[in-house]
């Protein structure tokens, strides 16, 4: 086993996933996280109850021998299923590739097996009940307060990497240190969990296989199939403003929003209500933080780095990215942790912030822009393109959620082809012809 050990703060879903790369790699790792184990205390995990498992996160994975285990638990979703205020449906497909489909899994199914990956390698330690409160990066010293105990423990460490979410700790020791640049940017919305449970039957009440969003212009709602037939709602909405998180309380104020936005909802959601005033509402914010390491002794990876808005189903896929692409650099550059985390830092802050920007343009477009027919006039011209170009011309989502490819080059290229598109419709504002040299040439 090599000698090296690293501290990782946090056991949600990077945690461990980052863990087992290292583990697997000969390396000691101890993993502190400030709540009790999920395996055996029932707790919420205080964030969505399912996510969308895509592309680059399956290739992770894949990597650490987890997805066979994982797919057998997920949900495909081959689209969006939208759902008009008159209560008629249709499905927008993600793709046109019989693969190109994304899965619905449990955030706290895919959260254990993970922690229980990380401790099969037997080089994974994970401290439950531990909260760091603050880190000195000048001694190596990193504070902690253990719950069980209630004692404030000083501990020291070697290499210390921050999975620790949103608000990480770490990441305000290192923007302190490295003087970094740092912003959290609040979306201004906030999101709320609701349920629509199973049939009396046992079996779903709407099509299982899509993601179902109700876009309603300045808000909307969204909901994801579960194993158990039930389905993970989230109302999208403005925190402040005369409908609002703030407004919206009553029974009748909450029974009036849905009756005037979401009338086909209401009598699959036998618990509205109480669900909408018991559950807690969660703010949304983008983190752009540059860089994400201190020399190489201290990195930020996932959330701590660049957490995003979930309008892409990206979060997780970006931060399990994060992981595959710093185990490649530990094979590039074989203990060299300082080089290992400058390219790691210099080359993935520019993904970050790209991802961050292409959730927060996503969330305009799931909210307003699928029902409107200028956006799906554009969308069948892409379509066409990517048929008449395949491999050339690949539609922005999908490059995103089928692919691996760097988001800042996603962005560039995504760039790039709304301007063919706009070219193309500008030739012929039907979107039926399309003057194939003018964009052979536009693609080269």
């Amino acid at each position: 086993m090599n000698k090296e050990k690293f501290t990782v703060i946090g056991a949600g879903l990077t945690g461990p996933l980052l863990a087992t790369y290292l583990a697997q790699r000969g390396y000691s790792v101890e993993v502190f996280e400030r709540r009790p184990d999920m395996r055996k205390e029932s707790i919420s995990a205080g964030r969505s109850i399912n996510l969308a498992l895509s592309a680059r996160g399956n290739h992770a994975l894949k990597e650490v021998g987890l997805y066979d285990k994982i797919k057998a638990i997920t949900i495909p979703m081959k689209g969006r299923m939208i759902h008009d205020l008159n209560g008629s449906t249709h499905l927008q497909p993600y793709g046109q590739k019989e693969n190109e489909v994304i899965f619905s899994v449990s955030r706290a199914q895919l959260n254990m097996e993970l922690m229980t990956l990380a401790e099969e390698t037997g080089n994974v330690n994970i401290r439950f009940n531990h909260h760091l409160l603050s880190a000195d990066l000048d001694q190596n010293k990193l504070m902690f307060q253990s719950y069980d105990s209630l004692e404030e423990i000083e501990l020291s460490f070697n290499r210390v990497i921050g999975c620790d979410g949103s608000a990480s700790i770490l990441r305000k020791s290192i923007v302190e240190k490295a003087n970094a640049q740092y912003v959290k940017k609040p979306l201004g919305h906030g999101y709320k969990e609701l349920t629509i449970p199973p049939r009396y039957s046992g079996k779903f009440q709407i099509e299982p296989n899509a993601l179902h969003i109700w876009p309603r212009g300045n808000h909307m709602l969204i909901a994801l199939p579960n194993n158990d037939y039930s389905f993970t709602c989230t109302l999208f909405f403005p925190m402040m403003g005369p409908t609002s998180f703030k407004t919206v309380k009553t029974k009748k104020n909450i029974l009036d929003l849905f009756q005037s936005q979401f009338p086909d909802v209401i009598k699959l959601m036998p618990n509205l209500v109480e669900d909408f005033q018991k559950n807690p509402t969660g703010d949304l914010a983008s983190v752009y933080c540059k860089p994400w390491h201190l020399g190489g002794k201290a990195l930020l990876i996932g959330d701590a780095a660049h957490a995003v808005v979930p309008f892409f189903g990206q979060g997780m896929n970006a931060s399990f990215q994060d992981c595959s692409t710093l185990a490649n650099l530990m094979g590039q550059n074989e203990n060299d942790w300082e080089t290992i985390f400058k390219d790691f830092s210099s080359t993935q802050v520019e993904n970050g912030h790209a991802i961050a920007n292409m959730a927060i343009e996503n969330y305009l477009e799931m909210r307003d822009h699928v029902n409107d027919p200028e956006y799906k006039k554009r969308r069948n011209v892409e379509l066409k393109l990517e048929r008449m170009f395949p491999g050339q011309f690949i539609p922005r989502y999908s490059m995103v959620s089928f692919h691996k490819i760097p988001y800042a080059e996603v962005y560039q290229q995504g760039e790039k082809q709304f301007k063919i598109i706009s070219d193309v419709l500008m030739a012929d504002p039907s979107g039926q012809s399309i003057d194939k040299a003018m964009v052979e040439k536009m693609l080269s």
